[in-house]
């Protein structure tokens, strides 16, 4: 199992790197399974919840903090949205897989397979040694920028927000 990694040491971080690799990837096809909006938010949320743990694994814990407040805050408008404009107490059919989705499916293996191929192939070039920013607060610099030059865009954004949140609610209350 060595070689096949290509003499990756397996210590804790790298098999927590593989679970939540693979958490990301089941609660992903679960998304794209689900029939249900409510069963898709809760899959995206674990999608999100993964990747945070995987920017912890990489040491930018500011980058997974942000992760979380942010799309806690997105999955929580889509459960809004999804409560308000869709019929979540309907009962569906449930479908039985056909052969566009075996075939999806085995093209999505034989493409995993190629991009695995082609990472073990690829010769990597070496990190430097320095990395290319000043040695400095990462969190102080994002937030100066943030507040700084950025900060027009992001109020817009959360308005943008806000007025949808209102839009939706005027839909839904135009179907009562």
């Amino acid at each position: 199992m060595t070689n096949w990694f290509g003499g990756l040491a397996w210590t804790g971080q790298t098999v927590a790197f593989f679970v939540l690799a693979v958490v990301v990837v089941l609660a992903a096809v679960m998304l794209l399974q689900f029939r249900k909006v409510m069963y898709m938010a809760l899959s995206i949320g674990l999608v999100f919840l993964g990747m945070a743990g995987m920017y912890v694994l990489l040491g930018a814990d500011f980058l997974a903090f942000a992760q979380i407040l942010i799309y806690a805050g997105a999955i929580t408008i889509l459960m809004l949205f999804a409560i308000m404009l869709t019929r979540h107490d309907e009962v569906e059919e449930e479908e039985r897989a056909g052969l566009r989705q075996w075939l999806a499916g085995l093209g999505a293996v034989a493409l995993g397979a190629a991009m695995l191929w082609a990472i073990r192939t690829t010769t990597w070039p070496a990190a430097p040694a320095q990395p290319p920013w000043p040695a400095r607060n990462s969190v102080t610099a994002l937030a100066e920028t943030l507040f700084t030059s950025y900060v027009v865009p992001f109020e817009l954004v959360s308005v943008l927000l806000t007025v949808a949140l209102v839009g939706a609610v005027i839909l839904a209350r135009k179907g009562d």
